[in-house]
């Protein structure tokens, strides 16, 4: 479900109590591990849960509905971390991933194998030079402090509001102004 500055889901109909904790358990650990902020009671979610429901191209994905989705710049900065951290972001991952497969091939020992090694090297290269070049944007944008003009927070509602974007009074964004054409 979609409402004015966020999205939720609810447990089915006719769900007894035992399968509804488990489930609202379940979707807590699963939140939490995949990276979310998640307010609830400390023992509700007990237990620890490996996040590999998602595929990697669809948790890689979600940083861009998060980047979307942003209200501010530490949210939008946040997502692109993820992707560029010289720890463990996406990209640096992957270049290692190319690495890794530029050294198999050049130990299979075919005539072509030198070639397809040096070319996924160069390869390697190109992606850590953009992973340089998107880290600068997300430090420039990290710098900015600010919030979106075009996604404003909800405002008018109470903090304690369980739905908050149920009553907020706020009125939906402006639409983008229409692109103009020039004459040829």
């Amino acid at each position: 479900m979609a409402r004015a500055h966020d999205r939720y889901h609810r447990l089915p109909y006719g769900l007894d109590a035992d399968e509804q904790l488990h489930l609202s358990q379940r979707t807590v650990a699963l939140l939490k591990a995949a990276g979310y902020a998640v307010q609830h009671d400390p023992d509700f979610a007990s237990h620890q849960v490996a996040f590999h429901d998602l595929t990697l191209g669809g948790q890689v994905a979600n940083l861009a509905r998060r980047i979307r989705d942003a209200e501010h710049s530490e949210d939008a900065t946040a997502a692109l971390t993820e992707l560029v951290a010289p720890a463990d972001g996406v990209l640096p991952a992957t270049v290692e991933v190319l690495e890794a497969a530029a050294e198999f091939f050049a130990g299979l020992g075919a005539d072509a194998d030198p070639h397809h090694a040096a070319r996924i090297r160069s390869l390697a290269e190109k992606i850590a030079v953009v992973t340089t070049e998107i880290s600068a944007y997300r430090n420039a944008l990290a710098d900015r402090h600010t919030a979106h003009p075009l996604r404003p927070a909800c405002i008018g509602v109470e903090s304690t509001e369980r739905e908050a974007s149920v009553v907020c009074s706020c009125p939906p964004p402006s639409p983008p102004a229409p692109a103009v054409r020039r004459g040829r």
